[in-house]
C-alpha cells in the first residue's frame, strides 16, 4: 500500500511492480489529488509560459499505472493508520464515506506542505500557494482575471524567486518580500547579495528584512495590499514562496519517529526505524548529509524519485539502499543561474568545522569566446585537511550545473587540492584553460596552505 501518488509513491509502486507482477505482489496507491508522478518543480515555468500545458508535467497518468497494474485511487485520502492492525483509514473525498483498507507492507509518501503563517488574511481570495498542479492552474487562472497588474511574493527561497521571474513575464510588477538579510537563504549572505542585485536590475522590487505581518483585504475581502515592516505593498495577487515542511502528521500521531526538523527517520533501505514492514520517502522524511555527518531536510524530487527506486525494490523482496546526499540544488531567475552543494558558513559552524572561504570571478567560456559570461564561485574548505566542505555558484549561462562537478567531489571526500587537478575538459566555447570550479579550488588550497 502507497500512501501519497507522486515522485516517491509512484516510484516505489513501479519499481516494485517491475520486480514483481500482479499475481505475485498487489499494490494499491492512495491520492488525495486529482493527479499523479507530476513535476511540482515545473509549475514556475508553466505558469511563466515555458511549459504550454499542464499535461506536459504529468510523468505517468492514473491510466497507465493501472495499466500496468497498480490500483490507483485519486480522491481518496488516508486520515488514520492503525500499524499493530496493519490498516489505514480512507475518506472519500467525493463522497465523504470513510472505510478501512489493510496492508501487509506500507510506504508513506505523504510529501511535505507549504508554510501559511497564521496571520490575518492569509486564507483570502487572491492569495496562492504553488504546491500542486491544482494550486498552479488556480493561479494561472487569477492571474488571467485580476484586474491590476501588481504582485507581492512572500519569500525569497527556489520557489520566491522563481514565481517572481514567472510573474515578470507574465507583465506584472513584482515585489518579492524577504524576511532574510539577502534572498536564497540556501547561500551565505555575499552569494545572496548577487542574486538581489540581479533582480533589482531584472525591475523585480526586493524587500529584505521584512516581516509580514498582515494581508490587508479590500471591501469585496480579496487581496488589495500586503503589510510586512511597518509598510504596505499593493498587490492584485500574493503568492507564497515561504517554503515547506514535511507531512507528518498522521506518522506521528501513530507513534513513528521524527527528527528535528519533523520529517521521518530511516535506515539506508528507507525503511522507518523501528518497523520493518513501514518505509517512507520523499519530501516526508529526513535525509543524511554526508559531508556533516547529521540529518538534513531537503525536498527535492531527484531524492523523492531516488527514494522510491530503493523503497520499491526492497517492499518487493529485492535489495537497495540510500546512501544520503550532500544538498545540490540549481535554480534561476531569468538569465542568473544559481547553485550550490554541500556546507555553507554557518552550516560549517554548527558542526564545529574549522574553514576556509575564498571567492573566485571567472567566466563561462574562454574570455575571448563569444559568448563568455561572468560567474562567481564561493568555495569552503576545511581548515586543516583541505577538505571540500560547500560550493555555491551564481552567473550567467553556463553557470548552474558546474555545482556538479563539486557534487560529486564532496561525494568522494576530495581535497581542493585534488579538485584543482581533475582533468576536466576544455575547449575555449565550453571553458576557459581553467574552468571557474578549479580556479576556486586553487585559490582555496592556497588558503588552506596560508593558514596552516
Amino acid at each position: 500500500m502507497v500512501v501519497g501518488g507522486d515522485a516517491a509513491g509512484m516510484s516505489a509502486a513501479s519499481q516494485a511492480r517491475r520486480l514483481k507482477g500482479p499475481d505475485e505482489l498487489e499494490i494499491v496507491a492512495f491520492e488525495r489529488g486529482r493527479f499523479t508522478s507530476y513535476s511540482a518543480c515545473g509549475i514556475p515555468y508553466w505558469v511563466a509560459g515555458d511549459v504550454t500545458e499542464r499535461d506536459r508535467l504529468v510523468a505517468r497518468t492514473p491510466e497507465e499505472h493501472r495499466a500496468r497494474g497498480i490500483d490507483v485511487r485519486l480522491r481518496s485520502e488516508v486520515v488514520g493508520l492503525d500499524l499493530d492492525g496493519g490498516r489505514v483509514r480512507v475518506r472519500d473525498l467525493e463522497s465523504g464515506a470513510e472505510s478501512w483498507t489493510g496492508y501487509d507492507r506500507l510506504v508513506l509518501a505523504t510529501g511535505a506542505r507549504p508554510l501559511r503563517p497564521a496571520l490575518p488574511g492569509i486564507d483570502a481570495p487572491g492569495v496562492h500557494g504553488v504546491q500542486t498542479l491544482d494550486d498552479g492552474q488556480a493561479l494561472i487562472d487569477a492571474l488571467d482575471a485580476a484586474g491590476g497588474r501588481r504582485a507581492v511574493v512572500v519569500g525569497a527561497g527556489y520557489i520566491g524567486v522563481e514565481m517572481a521571474e514567472a510573474l515578470l513575464r507574465r507583465g506584472y510588477e513584482v515585489t518579492v518580500l524577504d524576511r532574510g538579510e539577502q534572498p536564497m537563504s540556501t547561500l551565505d549572505p555575499d552569494m545572496g547579495r548577487l542574486v538581489r542585485e540581479a533582480m533589482d536590475g531584472l525591475g523585480i522590487t526586493t524587500v529584505s528584512g521584512a516581516e509580514v505581518t498582515e494581508v490587508l483585504t479590500g471591501a469585496d475581502g480579496r487581496v488589495r495590499a500586503v503589510a510586512a515592516g511597518g509598510e504596505e505593498y499593493p498587490a492584485d495577487v500574493v503568492v507564497l514562496g515561504i517554503g515547506v515542511e514535511p507531512e507528518t502528521t498522521l506518522a506521528r500521531e501513530a507513534g513513528l519517529p521524527t527528527g528535528a526538523y519533523g520529517g521521518l527517520l530511516t535506515d539506508l533501505a528507507m525503511r522507518v526505524r523501528g518497523r520493518d514492514e513501514v518505509w517512507a520517502g520523499g519530501d516526508c522524511v529526513e535525509v543524511l548529509d554526508l559531508v556533516s555527518g547529521r540529518e538534513r531536510y531537503i525536498p527535492l524530487g531527484t531524492h523523492a524519485n531516488k527514494h522510491g527506486q530503493v523503497i520499491g525494490a526492497n517492499a518487493a523482496g529485492g535489495y537497495g539502499t540510500f546512501p544520503g546526499v550532500v544538498g545540490t540544488a540549481v535554480s534561476k531567475v531569468c538569465s542568473l543561474e544559481i547553485a550550490r552543494t554541500g556546507l555553507r558558513e554557518r552550516d560549517a559552524r554548527e558542526v564545529g568545522l574549522r574553514y576556509v572561504t575564498v571567492t573566485a570571478g571567472s567566466t563561462s567560456r574562454a574570455g575571448y569566446y563569444p559568448g563568455a559570461e561572468p560567474m562567481t564561485v564561493k568555495m569552503i574548505a576545511e581548515r586543516r585537511t583541505g577538505r571540500l566542505l560547500g560550493t555555491q555558484i551564481v552567473g550567467r549561462e553556463g553557470a548552474g550545473k558546474r555545482v556538479d562537478i563539486a557534487a560529486v567531489a564532496l561525494t568522494a571526500g576530495m581535497s581542493v587540492d585534488q579538485v584543482a587537478a581533475l582533468d576536466l575538459g576544455y575547449a575555449p566555447p565550453f571553458s576557459p584553460v581553467w574552468d571557474p570550479v578549479q580556479v576556486a579550488a586553487r585559490k582555496a588550497a592556497a588558503a588552506v596552505r596560508e593558514a596552516g
